[in-house]
Formats: structure tokens, sequence, C-alpha cells
């Protein structure tokens, strides 16, 4: 006669199931294996690396099919994919680590002071500073665009909640609520940080290897060229989006596409105004 399998009482629920699986609540059993450093190195390189075929599929969509896996999200189809917070925050992972990573988000200051709609008032905070701590301006450069650099890459999500706000206005009659825009700008944040920041990173370097092999030097790798990758990539993004996460079709599209773009142009540009305050406040 086989022994009955054992009772166990959940830790999180306080059910009594048998199995390794609470059939309430779903926590797991730890068993010994489970501590073993090898298991929890795998498990650690799942949630956060490339190994998760999840991740890979996830991406995938992001970049092929703007949209369609925000709205798996918002419409409760997500045992498939990876939920789009999550792709965010791995692909952000490796936008913080690796310094060489274009820096789409991040604005030096000479574009703060000379090219962004508030360089004037740029201009007169930089020589107020630089009256008060006695430096020049060359060596506060240098030490402001180090500093820029870092905040960018924690602030990212700043850009999220901005970026939610015109399209919630744009498609606010598209039966969607404020956190279902939300979920489309992280999907469209994460699509950023995969083509304009991973992707061209690796284009570039090719280009800059080619460019240095044949004795040519240039500077078309600067803030210009930077916003108006963001702008042709996003205006994809957007336009495929509007048609697979809000259903939107006909003239409209074409309208409502337009008007996102200068949406999400007008968030970045808040996004940078707002950069440049808190490193002012930081360095």
């Amino acid at each position: 006669m086989d022994n009955p399998a054992p009772q166990h009482i959940c830790k999180s629920c306080g059910n009594t199931f048998t199995g390794l699986y609470c059939n309430a609540c779903g926590e797991k059993i730890i068993e010994p294996k489970d501590r073993k450093f090898k298991t929890v190195l795998a498990n650690v390189l799942i949630a956060t690396t490339f190994s998760d075929n999840k991740f890979i599929k996830s991406l995938r969509l992001t970049i092929f099919r703007p949209g369609f896996l925000s709205r798996e999200y918002v419409d409760g189809r997500r045992v498939q994919y990876m939920r789009p917070l999550q792709m965010f925050f791995i692909l952000n992972l490796v936008y913080f680590l690796f310094p060489g990573i274009l820096q789409l988000f991040n604005s030096s200051l000479h574009t703060q002071m000379h090219v962004l709609p508030h360089a004037k008032l740029a201009q007169k905070i930089v020589a107020m500073k630089l009256k008060t701590e006695g430096m020049s301006l060359i060596g506060f450069e240098l030490i402001y665009n180090e500093k820029s650099v870092s905040l960018a890459k924690l602030l990212i999500v700043i850009f999220i909640l901005l970026a939610s706000l015109p399209l919630s206005l744009i498609f606010m009659k598209r039966n969607r609520f404020l956190t279902d825009h939300v979920a489309l700008a992280v999907e469209l944040t994460s699509f950023n940080l995969a083509v304009n920041a991973l992707g061209l990173t690796f284009v570039f370097w090719i280009i800059n290897k080619v460019l240095h092999l044949g004795h040519f030097s240039g500077t078309y790798l600067n803030d210009v060229t930077l916003t108006i990758l963001f702008i042709t990539t996003n205006m994809y993004f957007l336009f495929r989006a509007a048609i697979t996460f809000y259903g939107q079709s006909g003239n409209r599209l074409f309208i409502k596409a337009i008007l996102g773009i200068f949406g999400l142009f007008l968030a970045l540009e808040v996004y940078r105004f707002i950069l440049f305050f808190i490193t002012m406040w930081t360095v």
C-alpha cells in the first residue's frame, strides 16, 4: 500500500495541502535543492538575463509588433509573455551597467544650454552656479555630464509617466484606462532601450570602426542625431501601436500617430528639463 503524500501548511496563507505548490495561493515548498548555489544562480539568470524564453519572445513582439504585448497584458493574457514592466527593468539594467551604450535619455550640458527650449533659463542657472562655486565652465561641464549620465538612467521612469499622459489624451475614447496607457508607455520605453540604445550602439560601433579605418572623422553622433532617431523610430512604434493596442484605423490613424509623436517629443523635452534641474541640484 502506497504511503499517503505528506501534507504541508502554506507559510503564506496557512492553507493545508499536499504536493509542492499550495492550491490556494500557489506558494512553493522550498526544498534543500532550492537553496543550492547552482539553483539560485539559475533563477537569477532566468529573472535578469536573456536566458528566459519569455524575454526573447516578448522583446521580439515589442520590436516587430508594437502594442501587442501591452494589449495582451491589459486584456489579461499574461502567461505566455513577460510583463512589460519586467522587460523594462531587464533592459534598463543593461542600459545602466554599460556606460558605452547610447545615452538616448540623457542630454549634455551644452545641449541643455544651447539646443533645448529652456536653453536661456539653463544658461542663467549655470552662470549663477559658476559664480557661486567659483568654477570654470569647462570644469563644471565635465562634472555635470558625468553626473547627468548616471541620473538619466535612474530617472527613465519619469519619462514613462510623462509619455503616458499625451497617449491618454490622444486616445482617450478608445476604452482604455490610464494604467493601460502607462503599460503602453512602458513597452514604448523598452522599445527605445532595445532599439535606440542597445541596438544602435552596436550599429554605430560598426560604423565608427569603418569610418576610423577610412580615416574619416565627424560629429554624426550627437544629441540632434539621437533626437531625429527618437522621432523616426517612435513614429513607427506609435503608428503600429495605434492599430494594435488602440484599434485605430482610417484617416484618424495617421493624424493621431503624428499627434502622438509630438506628445512624446514634448514628454522627452519635459524629462530633459527635469533631468537638468535634478542634476544641477546634485552636483
